[in-house]
């Protein structure tokens, strides 16, 4: 999420002659301004999520449950997301990006001062939908107008620019969270973003342009209803299974509707023209693996936040502040990478990166279940700033090769089918993480650190199995966009 450095004369000398004029400095200016505004809003929703995820120990006292079931806060979220996310490409080419990104901005800062309001975690989880409903247009448009609004050899520093809050977002997070409930408490973690928020709708009315979006054509009502059952089904039976929040039999049945919900869509993608997710774009190999390789990647890490907190604060006992600060040390790494982004991924390859930092993700991701009380505290800083680094490197990696080879025309239905995949995978990571700890920890059992080893030991397994779809990689998958040459 930087600007792409100067090419060098002999870098300068393996490209091939371009197509069209390079672009100017004024419209390379323009393009990353508009991938900073568009940011700038989205970083709103990812430092609500981290800060969220730093207060759920404080959220379980205030209302008196088990903090395990927290995990609710964060799927019903996510869920709200993934189900909505499926019309964000048709109603942004109805409407116009500009136009739904700031009606959504608006939604998501109303719902936050609700959660704010909350009395009750069924009053915080209906909110926390309707912040998911906001979401699910933020996100996906947010991309639809980096990548439209980006020349293909400006893409890797635009999409390095946008995708700076996911990765900022769960470092000021944590610390803004511990700050907060250090001198105030949990509803001002909702409050803040409002100033957020109206700062990021300021900026993409000032530098975000009207595109103009193809016909979306007629919209795929049938589809739509088919996918937001069978996702619901689906992220409920995860959530609900092994932690005896419903009957077994209720859970079979989720689990059922959920296939039967599959198996119907797939039937309907191939007699629909355009079908709600446009599953047929998985047919460019650098989209498919990025799908594949990147929800398995968030299936491991997307459990982090649900456990990183809860192993900091109730395990090792630790302030809400404290944990908050260390937990801010990724960011140390992410801004050691950010100006270097480019040039890695231009000299080895998407292939080469992908591969070689998913070993280290999956590995930094174990760690923290190995922390007790006499690790060094300097030791787990570290290991947060390495993890920030080589988080950041993976994720801008598998967010750019997704647009690589999909044309222009099919953008917007390709983000809207990555959103929706990422966030299950994300949701389904945190269902996963949660019910490990559950047995870990067993009937009523005490959260001890000991009790967090094999949950994170598990999630990090998950990450690593996404190395084998990177190595299917051509050497030069994605040189068009990144300017490597092998």
């Amino acid at each position: 999420m930087v600007a792409v450095q100067p090419i060098d004369s002999a870098a300068e000398t393996v490209r091939p002659p371009p197509l069209e004029p390079p672009p100017t400095p004024a419209n390379v200016f323009a393009g990353r301004m508009v991938a900073i505004a568009v940011a700038s809003a989205l970083l709103m929703e990812f430092v609500d999520a981290t800060a969220l995820s730093t207060a759920l120990p404080t959220l379980a006292r205030a209302f008196h449950t088990d903090p395990i079931h927290l995990k609710l806060a964060l799927t019903s979220y996510i869920l709200a997301l993934a189900v909505v996310a499926p019309a964000s490409g048709w109603v942004a080419d109805r409407y116009g990006p500009r136009r739904v990104f700031l009606i959504a901005m608006g939604v998501f800062l109303a719902a936050s001062v609700m959660c704010g309001l909350s009395h009750s975690l069924g009053e915080l989880v209906a909110f926390r939908i309707l912040q998911g409903l906001g979401g699910a247009m933020m996100t996906p448009v947010g991309r639809l107008i980096v990548v439209g609004s980006s020349p293909r050899e400006q893409l890797v520093s635009a999409m390095s620019w946008y995708t700076m809050p996911a990765l900022v977002g769960p470092l000021t997070g944590p610390a803004i969270a511990g700050l907060i409930l250090h001198f105030a408490d949990w509803p001002f973690i909702f409050f803040v973003n409002v100033p957020i928020g109206l700062l990021g709708m300021v900026a993409v009315l000032r530098f975000v342009p009207k595109l103009k979006q193809p016909d979306p054509g007629k919209f795929d009502t049938f589809g739509f209803i088919v996918v937001a059952v069978g996702l619901t089904a689906l992220v409920g039976a995860a959530e609900t299974i092994g932690v005896n929040l419903v009957p077994p039999v209720v859970q079979i049945g989720a689990a059922l509707i959920a296939v039967g919900s599959a198996v119907v869509f797939w039937l309907h993608f191939r007699r629909q023209p355009r079908p709600v997710l446009a599953v047929g774009l998985l047919r460019f190999q650098t989209f498919r693996t990025s799908l594949i390789g990147g929800t398995l990647v968030r299936l491991g890490i997307g459990a982090t936040p649900f456990l990183l907190p809860l192993l900091l604060q109730v395990g090792l006992g630790w302030s809400p502040l404290k944990a908050g600060l260390a937990s801010a040390a990724q960011a140390v790494g992410i801004l050691v990478f950010k100006p270097v982004a480019p040039r890695i991924i231009r000299h080895f390859g998407f292939k080469r990166v992908l591969a070689a930092t998913n070993i280290i993700v999956a590995a930094v991701t174990m760690a923290p279940g190995f922390f007790r009380a006499s690790t060094p505290l300097w030791l787990i800083v570290a290991l947060f700033a390495v993890g920030g680094f080589f988080r950041s490197m993976q994720f801008t990696s598998i967010n750019t090769i997704a647009f690589a080879d999909v044309p222009q025309s099919a953008v917007s239905r390709a983000t809207t089918l990555s959103t929706v995949v990422q966030q299950v995978g994300m949701a389904l990571g945190i269902s996963f993480g949660a019910l490990v700890l559950h047995l870990t920890r067993g009937a009523g059992g005490v959260l001890t650190p000991d009790r967090f080893t094999l949950p994170f030991i598990a999630v990090g397994a998950i990450t690593l199995v996404a190395g084998p779809f990177y190595q299917t990689l051509a050497p030069d998958a994605g040189s068009n966009v990144s300017g490597h040459r092998g």
